[in-house]
């Protein structure tokens, strides 16, 4: 394909320039088409957000209510005429138009009344819009007419979880500052790696990637509804992937323009350097492409739209930094490449350092695998305490006078989960029943029922747990809340408690056959281009183990809070947002198979190449080499994804720094740990049954066990150095001869 695409280059590069045009100049109005939506669909609290939504003016579901509390003077109470009709006034007057309220002041209210009689909360519910910061256009009036508000001489506060999660509205610009935040610190790597005008070449080739990729999900929007967090996956994760697979490509086709046969100026010798620079760092960037998009697979068979979306997005990523990887970059390099690469010097495709490292852990292969698989254990430990759910509220109250009034709240004995109610949706007639049975329920702390909530025979009742409802004893409440809704004709159990029960059944309920069919389809592609039945499997097994690993650095950062204030200046969250985890596994788990296959890719070259020269013991010298002339590139690479998190983690959104977080984690763990220490350890352990691959295996993926090929005889040959030219050698050659190649490895 690359002398096809060196054969029609201008057509090649016309293709190119018109989608990043087109793309670019559309970018905006794409992120205008990206939806803050998030459903559930065919679950019990989608159904009564809905319906609350269509009945009430989109008041409430999902969206927490704003709280109001005054705790009046000793010696007074809240059960003063005066204060009562004082309370009244001010609740009917912050209640925007539209919205709905309840208060001690009126029936169905009782709840909200401390046994000391002197402390009273109120719930207002503003229409909410479709966006990041649902009351935005509300919040302002009501904190106006609070500001000065008093009750029997006492200051009235608001508080609740939209306000004190305020750090997280408004957060809607587009990624263009983070972009270029993460395209100057690649390009310092870049800089560093190549010394010379090739520094530009990967950042080129993003620049086409993500234009052309928002392009593609302008598409997708037109189909379904696409996640506003899609528009940051695409600019940085997009940069860091398309960066990654040019800087492959680039490193070989330099270190291809130094052998016999492509070193000359003349075309014929820079086509050729360019096929053989294709040929196999090509080939690795493809299977990596495929890897990265089989775990995206994992998204976008969930019955969640949001994830679905993501899954969609996150496809398109690796499969256009692919697309551009083997056409426009071989076209790139042809025309431009010796121009760029100045000042020209020696490239030494050997790294010192790394070769030294590759020599330790071989003679020393037990111990490092011990070390190293000690540090991952550890770093993983934390995620036997991970906890999915919302940010508990008490942890988002932390310093100033909304923090201090929820506390004033749950000190009153009202319960943490007043700030996030249970909203049960029940037929007008059975509205007294229900609302007494849902009281009785242990671990409830309140409800509220007021004569008002009443639309086209539908009667809402608000119910909060004593517990917050991300807690294990909470979510207990909230499941007896949804199974007593569920038992009675006619009521739904909505409101953002329920819907994390929900959502937590849709993602994770069915998550042993998606992490199967992940592993499966994986452990296919790889075992069909390695020619191996082990190292797909000790890949699968590592990458599960890094993987772990960032979730245990996510649990350690945003749920202890060990470091959460220091680099983000954010408190701890207490609580994984239920949709992180799955999503890190989906990008992270590809992402780290990316160096998994440069390396084992490169060894198992190096390894065929030195069974062609005769060698028998061929282990050793194949990781040595593997590493040596890998490891600088995972390492440079694995920096660039690592800034490019870095700038995603600083979006004012807390969801997308955590998941930020973690990919950050996993690549520096992955990059370091696993690839440079594990990795080559394990393999050297492992010896000949690396390489171990029965014919039966081979007939039913359709491949045949490797071989290496003959010597080189001519310059061409090195388009067989790759595995697709290997792979032909193998299927070739004579079944006597494999067979004793076989005996010989």
């Amino acid at each position: 394909m690359t002398r096809w695409v060196l054969s029609h280059r201008l057509p090649v590069v016309l293709v190119w320039v018109v989608l990043t045009l087109a793309g670019g100049a559309l970018s905006g109005s794409t992120i205008d088409k990206l939806s803050y939506e998030s459903r559930l669909p065919d679950k019990q609290s989608q159904a009564a957000n809905d319906g609350l939504a269509q009945r009430f003016s989109q008041t409430g579901g999902k969206n927490a209510p704003l709280l109001l509390v005054v705790t009046v003077p000793q010696g007074a109470t809240v059960d003063d005429d005066e204060v009562r009709g004082e309370w009244r006034d001010l609740i009917a007057k912050v209640t925007p138009k539209g919205g709905r309220s309840v208060s001690y002041a009126g029936p169905g209210g009782e709840s909200l009344v401390s046994k000391d009689q002197r402390t009273t909360v109120a719930l207002v519910y503003p229409p909410a819009n479709r966006s990041n910061a649902p009351y935005a256009q509300s919040l302002p009036g009501v904190k106006a007419a609070v500001e000065h508000a008093r009750i029997a001489g006492a200051p009235v506060e608001l508080t609740g979880q939209p306000v004190l999660s305020g750090r997280d509205s408004g957060a809607t610009r587009s990624p263009i500052y983070e972009t270029l935040i993460g395209a100057l610190g690649a390009l310092v790597v870049l800089a560093l790696v190549f010394a010379s005008g090739l520094a530009v070449v990967p950042l080129l080739m993003a620049a086409v990637a993500i234009p052309t990729t928002f392009l593609l999900v302008r598409g997708i929007t037109g189909v379904t509804d696409v996640s506003f967090i899609v528009q940051f996956l695409v600019a940085l994760i997009g940069l860091g992937i398309a960066i990654d697979y040019a800087l492959l490509i680039v490193t070989r086709w330099r270190e291809e323009r130094q052998k016999p046969g492509a070193d000359g100026a003349d075309p014929e010798a820079r086509r050729e350097a360019v096929v053989r620079a294709v040929a196999s760092a090509g080939h690795a960037v493809a299977l990596s492409g495929a890897t990265v998009a089989i775990s995206l697979a994992a998204l976008v068979v969930l019955p969640v739209p949001f994830l679905r979306s993501v899954g969609y997005a996150g496809l398109l990523i690796p499969l256009v930094s692919v697309a551009i990887a083997v056409t426009l970059l071989p076209v790139m390099l042809y025309g431009w490449g010796d121009k760029l690469d100045r000042p020209r010097r020696a490239h030494r495709p050997d790294s010192k350092v790394w070769s030294r490292i590759a020599g330790l852990t071989t003679r020393r292969p037990a111990l490092c695998a011990v070390l190293s698989g000690a540090v991952l254990l550890a770093l993983a430990a934390p995620v036997l305490a991970l906890r999915l759910g919302q940010p508990a509220t008490a942890t988002l109250a932390q310093g100033g006078k909304p923090a201090a009034a929820f506390q004033r709240i749950v000190d009153a004995g009202f319960g943490e989960g007043i700030a996030r109610p249970l909203e049960v949706i029940v037929p007008e007639g059975r509205g007294d029943a229900v609302h007494t049975a849902l009281a009785g329920i242990d671990g409830v702390a309140g409800s509220a029922a007021p004569a008002d909530w009443t639309r086209g025979g539908q009667r809402v009742i608000d119910v909060w747990t004593t517990a917050d409802p991300s807690s294990g004893t909470g979510r207990s409440t909230v499941t007896a809340v949804m199974d007593l809704a569920e038992d009675t004709p006619g009521a739904l159990a909505g409101g953002g408690p329920a819907t994390d029960v929900d959502f937590i059944d849709a993602v994770y309920g069915s998550l042993g056959l998606i992490l199967a069919f992940v592993a499966l389809l994986t452990f296919v592609v790889l075992a069909r281009t390695l020619r191996s039945v082990v190292l797909p499997l000790k890949a699968l097994v590592l990458n599960a183990l890094s993987t772990c690993a960032a979730y245990g650095v996510v649990v350690l950062v945003w749920q202890k809070g060990y470091g959460s204030e220091a680099l983000f200046d954010t408190p701890a969250i207490g609580a994984i947002t239920i949709w992180i985890p799955m999503a890190v596994f989906a990008f992270l788990f590809g992402l780290s198979m990316d160096y998994e296959v440069f390396i084992l890719h490169r060894i198992r070259e190096t390894h065929l190449e030195l069974t062609a020269g005769g060698e028998r013991d061929t282990v050793v010298p194949s990781v040595v080499t593997g590493i040596s002339r890998t490891g600088r590139l995972v390492t440079s690479a694995a920096l660039i994804l690592f800034l490019a998190f870095t700038a995603l983690a600083s979006i004012p959104i807390t969801d997308v720094k955590v998941f930020a977080t973690a990919l950050a984690a996993g690549i520096v763990i992955d990059a370091t740990v696993v690839r440079g220490l594990l990795t080559p350890a394990l393999v050297t352990l492992l010896g000949r049954s690396n390489w171990w691959f029965p014919r039966s295996l081979g007939r039913l993926l359709v491949t045949t066990p490797g071989q290496a090929p003959g010597p080189r005889t001519h310059p061409a040959e090195d388009d067989a150095a790759g595995c697709g030219g290997q792979q032909a050698a193998s299927a070739a050659a004579d079944p006597t001869e494999q067979a004793g190649s076989r005996s010989r490895a």
